[in-house]
């Protein structure tokens, strides 16, 4: 049913970017923006993974280096069946992690200085659980892409709204017309944000249940998810954080406003569901909540 959401929502943006194109530039502007989704897609396919780490300064460390985390992740990855990912460390106080890479061959799993600073040795192999299960469902990937796809979608929307300010835009029905305009400017980037964050929230929830299957404690996630939580309420966010790639983390780093429009217009499910849901699979399994 999750692989089948986010299948129906990935469809949905592909089918947004054709509308606008359609809308701007009647069959050669729907030609012209499919041509970009496919293009993009497979920039994002590629690049992403390196894109994302060195715009974090992340630094890819060695087991000599970091043994301890090395073998956080060494276990982990042996239990999920999954090929040992590159382990980058990222120069930061805040507490918080991320998994990219396009498949589970060519993944990477990356944590701050903040958190393991913060967190216990459990804890840690509770998190890293979960990013490794976004490795396992390929979630990566496929945020990486509607993120992608959003961008582009705001990008055109704010190409014809300053084109319509300096007289470039006309009413006749043959461009499109005044409800073209308003498709592209107003309604478009808003349903590609909506569509893009519930892409994320749908694969976040799926993550916590088989990060906590891997690392064998679904309480070792909720009690990290805790830490990470109160940090990102009460710390300033992470200086190198930005929109475009918040949603990777375990817990948004920007999203440190309370519950205002969280469920909607967030990347991740709240906290506290989040961190009940799991108190229930322990449960399930026998384990103290």
């Amino acid at each position: 049913m999750n692989i089948f959401k986010t299948v129906l929502l990935m469809s949905l943006m592909t089918g947004l970017m054709v509308a606008i194109g359609g809308a701007i530039g009647d069959s050669t502007g729907a030609i012209i923006m499919l041509i970009i989704s496919v293009g993009m897609n497979f920039a994002s396919y590629w690049f992403s993974d390196s894109i994302v780490l060195n715009s974090y300064g992340a630094r890819e460390v060695t087991e000599a280096e970091a043994p301890q985390l090395w073998k956080i992740v060494s276990d982990l990855a042996t239990k999920a069946d999954l090929p040992m990912p590159r382990v980058y460390v990222i120069n930061s106080d805040v507490p918080n992690a991320f998994a990219t890479g396009r498949n589970p061959d060519n993944a990477a799993v990356a944590v701050t200085t903040g958190i393991m600073n913060v967190l216990d040795y459990n804890e840690i192999s509770g998190v890293l659980g979960h990013e490794l299960a976004h490795v396992k469902h390929r979630d990566i990937l496929i945020g990486t892409i509607a993120a992608s796809m959003a961008g582009v979608i705001s990008m055109v929307a704010n190409i014809v709204q300053w084109g319509a300010i300096f007289g470039s835009h006309s009413d006749d029905d043959d461009n499109g017309g005044i409800v073209g305009f308003l498709l592209t400017v107003i309604v478009a980037p808003l349903a590609a944000t909506l569509i893009q964050l519930a892409i994320s929230r749908s694969r976040e929830y799926d993550a916590d249940k088989t990060g906590g299957e891997i690392c064998g404690n679904p309480m070792y996630l909720a009690h990290a998810l805790e830490k990470i939580e109160y940090y990102a309420q009460h710390a300033a966010p992470m200086a190198q954080a930005g929109t475009a790639t918040a949603h990777m983390f375990i817990v948004n780093p920007l999203e440190n406003s309370g519950k205002t429009l969280k469920n909607l217009f967030s990347t991740h499910p709240d906290t506290d569901d989040r961190i009940a849901h799991l108190r229930e699979q322990a449960r399930d399994m026998n384990l103290p909540a």
